[in-house]
């Protein structure tokens, strides 16, 4: 069976709460006595699942990341498909609600903006398969859980995915510097998909191409950008605004 690891408090308790069925094994970091780990530790133990106290080095050594003290292998998840995607946007009776990361590369921002869509009822993040970060153990534990709880779908040609969107009634937004609206004049009440670009980069052309509409976020200060996963944040949020009004 194809194994990974999971890491981090958040992450890991995120897994054992809602697909319980994939941890193999678990270890915690010497030292640990609090209630949390007598929480963990006790529903490995109802559950069957191996756990065993190792010291911070082993742990380590497992994993290239701030672990917390805390490290799950567990069975790789189902990856959604464009097809999973689709038809749970045609069972659901809310709008759809959505974010594209064109070429975000960065674990670290892939697991902020997963954490921001969970936060914001983001029904699923879609990257293209190619030159895109994707839900590595370290995006994982920076998702703090969300992994576990917002779909994430690579699709094989972004632009055509994008178009079939737009045969299902939802609205592209993207984002560019240049654009001459601002986030606030965008309409993100209906059926609507963030578009959201590369570090550095932005948007490939085909992707700004298939955007309905373009905006962008005012910068009153000295630079001129922000990180990705800080603006994606600032969309997302005025996008939850709307839909609350």
């Amino acid at each position: 069976m194809s194994q990974e690891f999971v890491f981090g408090w958040h992450a890991v308790e995120a897994v054992l709460k809602r697909e319980p069925g994939r941890l193999q094994q678990v270890w915690i970091q010497t030292g640990r006595q609090d209630k949390r780990v007598k929480s963990i530790t006790d529903t490995l133990d109802e559950l069957g699942v191996k756990w065993g106290v190792v010291h911070r080095r082993e742990l380590d050594e497992r994993v290239g990341g701030v672990h917390q003290g805390v490290v799950a292998a567990v069975s790789e998840s189902r990856e959604w498909t464009e097809g999973d995607l689709l038809a749970q946007l045609a069972a659901s009776d809310k709008p759809p609600f959505l974010l594209v990361l064109d070429g975000v590369t960065d674990p670290h921002n892939l697991g902020a903006c997963m954490r921001t869509c969970d936060a914001v009822g983001v029904q699923a993040v879609i990257v293209p398969k190619d030159k895109s970060a994707s839900l590595t153990a370290v995006a994982r534990k920076v998702a703090c859980g969300a992994a576990e709880t917002v779909p994430f779908v690579r699709v094989t040609n972004l632009a055509r995915f994008l178009r079939t969107l737009q045969d299902q009634g939802v609205w592209l937004i993207g984002t560019a510097g240049e654009a001459e609206a601002t986030l606030y004049q965008a309409d993100f009440k209906g059926p609507v998909a963030l578009v959201m670009g590369a570090e550095g980069k932005g948007m490939r052309r085909l992707t700004r191409e298939h955007c309905d509409q373009l905006v962008n976020i005012p910068m009153l200060g000295h630079v001129d950008s922000l990180n990705v996963s800080v603006a994606t944040g600032v969309c997302l949020y005025e996008a939850l605004r709307q839909r609350l009004g």
